[in-house]
């Protein structure tokens, strides 16, 4: 995903205005019905270019920009209908701005809104000719589910909200998501204040190279990882298990780098990730880990309540991410 974009809610922007005509425009010409101008659509079209604030008073309109500010694309997520589910409209991304990950940003944006709105699931429908948009929804989790809109060529999809999926990732996968997804959460945690050995503002080359350094960790059987995603397989958190190869310590394993994003904080993601790593490293016949994390952190209510044990505070032991030294409390538990 590129990291420039940023997605944002838009309130009175006439930008929308453009983008609205641009996509009615281009989907009257797919259907085979071309209009020459924004004021030759059907009505119902029309008055959303005319006025999208008032045709999506009730609803959330989102728009991507790059860093200089031009609008890259727009899509829009519906208010919730009678059984709780918004839809999602309107997906249009600029022909200039196209291959730059723009329609995955906006997509993950109005996934994560309706889900912390409470929203059981989303909708959306998509002309069948719209391969690259099918394409999109399929990779994000989105299934075909009995239409409610009977217009030959439209299929009608749905993606189900639910707990978090938490799965290892092989050395590929993290290559795969280390410019991106996992960057991102690391930058999430550094900009939140966490002490997790970065100082802030963390820059996204560190952070994937970082990534890239965990990967051939992984490749060496040092280091293991694992991940937990949300709807769309939006990265929500990330957890690193370290085995260490000296003769005399191969019973022992170290946890580092345990990450949830904010937006998904509160929901026991955390003791998950955590469980998840401490039963992969009983099964593979440790019996001792360690971590360490900073003194009077939230994370020390974590680690307490699952179980581990305090062996001591190291004063200044590392800096937070804005430079200031910090206290640093070890903590073990021993797996049976």
């Amino acid at each position: 995903m590129n990291t420039d974009l940023r997605v944002r809610e838009v309130l009175g922007d006439p930008r929308p205005s453009g983008l609205l005509a641009a996509y009615h425009l281009g989907t009257e010409a797919e259907k085979g019905v071309p209009v020459d101008s924004p004021a030759a659509l059907p009505a119902p079209y029309r008055v959303e270019v005319e006025n999208p604030g008032a045709a999506f008073a009730a609803d959330v309109v989102l728009l991507a920009e790059d860093e200089g500010g031009t609008a890259a694309g727009l899509v829009v997520l519906t208010s919730p209908g009678d059984d709780g589910v918004p839809e999602i409209k309107r997906l249009w991304v600029e022909p200039a701005a196209r291959g730059r990950g723009v329609a995955t940003a906006l997509m993950h944006e109005a996934l994560r809104r309706a889900e912390a709105a409470g929203a059981p699931a989303v909708r959306l429908s998509v002309w069948m000719w719209r391969e690259h948009a099918v394409r999109l929804y399929v990779g994000l989790g989105f299934t075909t589910v009995e239409p409610w809109d009977d217009r030959p060529g439209l299929l009608c999809m749905e993606l189900p909200f639910g707990p978090a999926v938490v799965e290892r990732l092989a050395p590929e996968e993290i290559r795969t998501h280390a410019a991106a997804g996992l960057a991102g959460l690391l930058a999430d945690a550094v900009d939140g204040g966490a002490s997790i050995g970065f100082l802030a503002p963390l820059d996204p080359a560190e952070a994937a190279a970082w990534w890239h350094t965990v990967a051939a960790e992984a490749e060496q059987g040092a280091r293991d990882v694992w991940a937990a995603y949300g709807p769309g397989r939006r990265l929500y958190g990330a957890i690193t298990l370290i085995r260490t190869k000296k003769a005399n310590g191969r019973h022992r394993g170290e946890i580092a780098r345990l990450v949830v994003h904010r937006d998904a904080r509160g929901k026991g993601l955390g003791a998950r990730l955590l469980a998840t790593a401490e039963t992969a490293a009983a099964e593979a016949g440790l019996t001792l880990l360690v971590l360490d994390t900073e003194t009077d952190s939230p994370a020390e209510r974590l680690y307490l309540k699952a179980g581990w044990t305090p062996a001591g505070v190291i004063p200044d032991y590392a800096a937070d991410p804005a430079g200031t030294l910090r206290p640093t409390t070890l903590y073990y538990k021993q797996l049976a």
